[in-house]
């Protein structure tokens, strides 16, 4: 059942299409929307409720008898009448401890989670019943779907009988015995009519006797014809599934009963065709069908007059699927399609009977069913455009043909939009099937050209599939065809939402007869297939690329060289798709430096938006130079508030995404980390041994529960601080501490005196535990500790008096000479003048001088105090309030950050041209 009418779903009938598409591919004739037209049943429904005489039942197909009420409809109305049911609706039967059937389960399943993956994200449920129309699984498509399923009862426990919830989906194929779509005004129940639904019964492959219901529901305006045949393939995958459960003994038993009535039958591995033989061994009062259509619209011999096959025996639309015949070399049309297989073909020998004929008719349609489910199963099993172009090649072979190639424009593979214009454009080999030595003709990659008039010429200029039964033509076409003597051939235009991706070719060798008229329709649904599957391919290879060149382009180009660390880093992208891991160096004042890693969850272009958000948040964050615990508080904050403008405006959302943020210094060699959720990082020591230090993991951002706790320790010069994402120790087959412990076994096989450089840890790493492509992205960040000797910096504790300034700047030029810095003396005297007299003036002592000279010279003052300055511009009349802006003036960066035991004001001067710039007109102002 579904809910109350909606908009029109175009994106349900394409859902559904795939859908059948993978479970057994019926090719339906082309259909109006089952939203149209439903006048007539409402009609028809208020003159039976007014109790007018004379109703009659029409069985004209579904839409093409309006004023009328379908006969089984009808009947059904009048059980319910006769059984005095409300119209308003009654309290359905619930139990919710039946003892379900387990052997129905096992062999419906699979299927269900087929189907419900298939039609993930439409607006149609995926229901299964047991024989007594209790609900036992609900599958919904959407999810809003549910709370409409729920509100109708249509729930697993609840029952669904004809003679209980009225004319349904599910009670009515039980009721009638065979399949069933009840469409809005049809149901007895007025709460139903909002509802489309299309079951069909699911046979015990050796009593008959119907197992449960596989039924399709969805809302009225949603419904789709296809829904129909998506419920009957279902249902004879499910009773495939129910014959391969009984063992090889009761199958053998099974293949002799129908031999023993004539059957042409398929023996082998303990599998045997169940069609309509089977029927009239199991079910009472069953009459074998002695009709079968001719292809000029006749009937064949002992034809009875009435209802075609298919309408007087369900059976032989096929059940599930099976083995082909070894040997057949030639596939029949589905039942209900267009096609007709003639009335008399030569055979060598065993002619058919003429109560065979039904038969014939049966085993060429359980062929074709046999072939277009298996590549329903082999065909798009990846996202791989090559791939699929080998799955299809790899289906047709041997059954349908004895040599097939597939063909695709060379802009497909790279998923490439079509080029503009009428010019068509190259076509290289992609796949390539024989039976015969000698391999392939045309290696794959190679270009290929149609010569005019060939089968693949016109096949792509009319957009339909091409019968060549001339051997000229196929040899200019496929050079060296003549020797593996195939004797025709069938081409398919590779079409998918209106564009050509290619052309499949399949050959049939002279011994296996030339392919017949009949087979195009079956290799028409074999191309149809591959070319969605190979479109949803090429367009996954667009967005994967688009996904890739856009988290390349947000990760870190190339990481700074600073002199606090060496660094080598890793990216691997996920097998299956773009993912959200990220790591970033960062430059910090005072020579310190950050070392950041984070994973976003999920995968995808989202993922990889989010990640350049959350790495350019970290920088921005960085730049107030916040303590690691702080810093991931406010980067906290942050996800939260994203995550809740994304959920207004309906997007997905980013909470659970982990970051972890180390700061180290070079000057004191302190370390200090915090963590969001985030896998502890591996130390390197110089002795060779391997830890992890203990730091709260924290919870992930955007939860905002608990603050974050930093730890600090530290690090001798030249140990390694290894930072990964959870890709590089976490598999399906594997527990964390195994990964962890394989980590720490790649970093201890680097002894003292082998080549421990980041770059060479980075190559022992990845080999050791990714030696194939990972199935999770992985961010990997190895950084080398460096020191600054104590010989390049210089500390003065400044007592508090101004009269002390002086004497700070006569040590400071005397250091700056010892350094070979001596003609920046002027400027490094303004800069320490100003910052020494600020914090004399303004803050609270203790107060400390530090010069640093590294690759820039850097001048801290540090106080007591946790006020932080303001730079503003003084006006002409003010005599003072100009420190702050004449520092920012002459230093290249400046700024404040806080500690423990109060702030630091620092200036950095970077390089010697930059000194020398600034220092030459403040000497020519003083002199």
């Amino acid at each position: 059942m579904g809910s109350s009418a909606g908009a029109g779903a175009p994106g349900v009938a394409g859902a559904v299409t795939g859908a059948l598409a993978g479970i057994a591919g019926t090719r339906p004739r082309p259909w109006a929307p089952w939203h149209e037209g439903d006048g007539g049943s409402s009609r028809a429904r208020e003159r039976f409720f007014e109790g007018v005489l004379g109703l009659v039942g029409s069985d004209a197909p579904w839409g093409e008898a309006p004023g009328a009420v379908r006969a089984g409809v009808l009947a059904s109305w009048e059980r319910c009448r006769a059984r005095r049911l409300s119209v308003d609706g009654t309290a359905l039967p619930y139990d919710p401890e039946f003892v379900q059937e387990e052997r129905l389960l096992v062999a419906s399943l699979p299927v269900l989670d087929r189907l419900h993956r298939q039609l993930l994200g439409s607006r149609v449920s995926v229901l299964l019943t047991d024989g007594r129309a209790r609900v036992v699984e609900r599958r919904a498509g959407e999810p809003d779907l549910n709370r409409h399923l729920d509100a109708v009862q249509l729930a697993p426990g609840f029952g669904w009988a004809d003679h209980e919830a009225g004319t349904n989906g599910i009670g009515t194929v039980l009721a009638e015995g065979r399949a069933a779509v009840i469409l809005g005004s049809e149901h007895f129940s007025e709460a139903h009519r909002a509802f489309a639904c299309a079951g069909a019964p699911i046979r015990d492959p050796f009593t008959g006797t119907i197992r449960g219901v596989v039924d399709l529901t969805s809302r009225r305006r949603d419904a789709h014809p296809l829904m129909a045949a998506l419920a009957r393939e279902a249902a004879l995958a499910v009773e495939q599934r129910l014959l391969e459960q009984y063992s090889l003994g009761e199958r053998a038993l099974h293949d002799r009963a129908l031999r023993s009535l004539g059957a042409v039958g398929a023996v082998g591995a303990g599998r045997g065709v169940h069609g309509h033989r089977r029927r009239r061994t199991s079910s009472p009062g069953w009459t074998a069908p002695v009709q079968h259509t001719l292809g000029s619209g006749g009937q064949g011999p002992g034809d009875a007059g009435g209802n075609s096959t298919a309408e007087r025996a369900p059976e032989l639309s096929g059940r599930a699927p099976v083995d082909p015949l070894p040997g057949r070399a030639s596939l029949g049309p589905p039942p209900g399609s267009d096609q007709h297989i003639p009335a008399y073909h030569p055979v060598d020998q065993h002619p058919f009977a003429h109560g065979d004929a039904a038969g014939r008719v049966a085993l060429a349609a359980r062929d074709r069913l046999a072939l277009l489910w298996e590549a329903g199963v082999r065909i798009g099993t990846t996202l791989d455009v090559a791939q699929t172009a080998d799955e299809l090649a790899d289906v047709a072979l041997p059954h349908f043909a004895q040599y097939a190639t597939v063909d695709l424009a060379e802009w497909v593979p790279d998923g490439a939009e079509p080029p503009a214009g009428d010019a068509p454009a190259p076509i290289r080999r992609s796949a390539t099937r024989t039976l015969r030595p000698g391999g392939a003709l045309v290696p794959v990659g190679a270009p290929v050209g149609y010569q005019a008039g060939s089968a693949q010429g016109r096949a792509l200029v009319g957009g339909r599939a091409v019968l060549d039964e001339e051997p000229e033509r196929m040899v200019r076409s496929e050079p060296g065809l003549e020797q593996y003597r195939m004797g025709s051939v069938i081409a398919v235009p590779l079409s998918a939402r209106g564009t050509v991706l290619g052309v499949a070719s399949f050959y049939r060798s002279l011994d296996a007869g030339p392919f017949r008229a009949d087979d195009l329709t079956l290799a028409e649904e074999l191309g149809h297939r591959a070319a969605v599957c190979l479109d949803n391919a090429r367009r996954y290879t667009r967005e994967h690329a688009l996904a890739l060149t856009l988290q390349r382009s947000l990760l870190p180009r190339a990481l700074p060289d600073l002199p606090a660390i060496e660094v080598a880093h890793r990216y691997l992208p996920a097998q299956e798709g773009v993912g959200g891991d990220w790591f970033d160096v960062i430059p910090l004042s005072g020579a310190r430096v950050a070392l950041v890693v984070g994973d976003v969850v999920g995968h995808g272009i989202h993922a990889a938006a989010t990640m350049g958000r959350l790495r350019t948040a970290v920088r921005n964050f960085s730049a107030l130079d916040l303590p690691p615990e702080e810093l991931l508080g406010h980067l906290d904050a942050l996800v939260d508030a994203m995550d809740q403008e994304e959920g207004e405006l309906g997007g997905i959302g980013i909470i659970g995404a982990t970051c972890l943020y180390v700061i180290y210094d070079p000057v004191t060699h302190h370390c200090t980390l915090a963590s969001a959720g985030h896998p502890s990082p591996a130390l390197l020591l110089p002795d060779g041994s391997v830890g992890f230090p203990e730091v709260p993991p924290g919870p992930p951002l955007g939860l905002g529960s608990t603050p974050f706790e930093a730890v600090e320790f530290d690090l001798p010069e030249g140990s390694e601080i290894v930072l990964y994402t959870d890709g590089l120790i976490e598999d399906r087959g594997q527990d964390i501490d195994v990964g962890l412990a394989r980590l720490a076994e790649a970093l201890a096989a680097a002894r003292p005196g082998r080549d421990r450089r980041p770059e060479a840890l980075c190559r022992a790493v990845v080999s050791a535990l990714l030696p194939q492509r990972p199935r999770d992205d992985v961010a990997l960040l190895i950084a080398r500790t460096r020191g600054v000797s104590e010989a390049m910096v210089a500390r003065w504790p400044v007592p508090m008096d101004p009269a002390a300034v002086s004497r700070l700047r006569t040590q400071v030029v005397a250091r700056l000479d010892v350094w070979g810095l001596g003609e920046l003396a002027g400027t490094v005297e303004l800069l320490v003048s100003e910052l020494v007299t600020n914090a004399i003036r303004h803050a609270s002592g203790p107060v400390e001088l530090r010069l640093l000279r590294d690759r820039s010279l850097i001048c801290e003052v540090a106080d007591g105090s946790s006020v932080s300055p303001r730079m503003r511009r003084a006006r002409t009349e003010d005599e003072g309030g100009r420190g702050l802006f004449l520092v920012a003036q002459l230093a290249e960066r400046w700024g404040t950050r806080f500690t423990s035991g109060g702030k630091v004001i620092w200036a950095e001067l970077t390089t010697r041209k930059r000194f020398a710039a600034l220092a030459a007109p403040r000497r020519e102002a003083a002199g």
